[in-house]
C-alpha cells in the first residue's frame, strides 16, 4: 500500500517544485495507472515509492514504510516489497534470460533449490519458458520486458512499480503488456503503472490518476477518465 499526504517535493539544486500537496492512495489489491505529460511530476512520485528521493515536507507511507525518515540501510528491506520495471529494461547484457531473473533472488540470499524451482514458474507465467538460455540481445523489445517483468515478479513482491514499460514498444506489444500485468494484478500484486500513453490507459477500465503541474488533478475509480 502507498499513502501520500500533503506531498511537496523541491529540487533544492534547481529549485524545481516537483510536487506540491499532493495526497493520494494505492491500496492492496489495486491497479491503478499514474498519467500526465512530462515533467508533470509523476517520476518524483515513483522516486518517493522507491525511496530515490525523499519529500520534503509531508508523509510518504510504502508498504508500512516511512519513506521519509527511514534509515538508508533499511531502503533495502522497502525494496524487496517492491518490484520496478523500468521502459529501457535494464537487464544485464552478459546473462542470459533464466540468470537475469535469478540475480534477483541471489541478491536476497534466496538458496539454490528456491532459485530453480521458482524461475522457471515465473518464466512460464510470463510467457518466457523455452528462452532461458537466451540472450538479451537475442530478444525482441517485448520479450526483453517480459524479462524485466518476471525479473521483479520473482521475489514475490507486494506491489509491482512500472515506469513507461510500453514506451518502447509497438503498440499490439503494449497491449500484451499490459494484459500480462492485468493478470498479475489478479493473482493478487498491486500494480502501478506509471505512463504517458493515453491511447493504452483509456483501453483499460481502470483508476486513472492524473497529476499535471506537480498537482493531482484527477483520481478516477475506473474507466475512461484521462481525456
Amino acid at each position: 500500500m502507498v499513502i501520500m499526504k500533503n506531498v511537496r517535493k523541491v529540487y533544492e539544486s534547481s529549485n524545481t517544485v516537483a510536487l506540491d500537496d499532493v495526497s493520494l492512495t494505492v491500496g492492496d489489491g489495486e491497479f491503478v495507472f499514474l498519467v500526465g505529460p512530462s515533467g508533470s511530476g509523476k517520476t518524483t512520485v515513483m522516486k518517493l515509492i522507491t525511496g530515490e528521493v525523499r519529500p520534503t515536507s509531508g508523509t510518504v507511507l510504502v508498504n508500512d514504510f516511512d519513506m521519509g525518515t527511514i534509515r538508508r540501510r533499511k531502503l533495502p528491506k522497502v525494496r524487496r516489497t517492491l518490484g520496478v520495471v523500468f521502459q529501457d529494461y535494464r537487464l544485464i547484457e552478459n546473462m542470459n534470460v533464466y540468470d537475469n531473473v535469478a540475480f534477483a533472488m541471489r541478491v536476497v540470499g534466496a538458496a539454490n533449490r528456491d532459485i530453480r524451482t521458482r524461475v522457471p514458474y515465473i518464466l512460464e507465467l510470463v510467457g518466457l519458458d523455452g528462452r532461458e538460455k537466451r540472450m538479451p540481445g537475442e530478444l525482441s523489445g517485448g520479450e526483453q520486458q517480459r524479462v524485466a517483468i518476471a525479473r521483479a515478479l520473482v521475489n514475490s513482491p507486494r506491489m509491482i512499480v512500472a515506469d513507461e514499460p510500453t514506451g518502447n514498444l509497438d503498440p499490439v506489444r503494449s497491449l500484451e503488456l499490459m494484459l500480462l500485468l492485468e493478470k498479475i494484478n489478479e493473482m493478487g500484486t498491486t500494480v502501478l503503472v506509471v505512463t504517458h500513453e493515453k491511447e493504452l490507459v483509456n483501453a483499460f477500465s481502470k483508476r486513472v490518476i492524473t497529476i499535471d503541474g506537480g498537482k493531482k488533478i484527477s483520481d478516477g475509480e475506473e474507466g475512461n477518465y484521462w481525456q
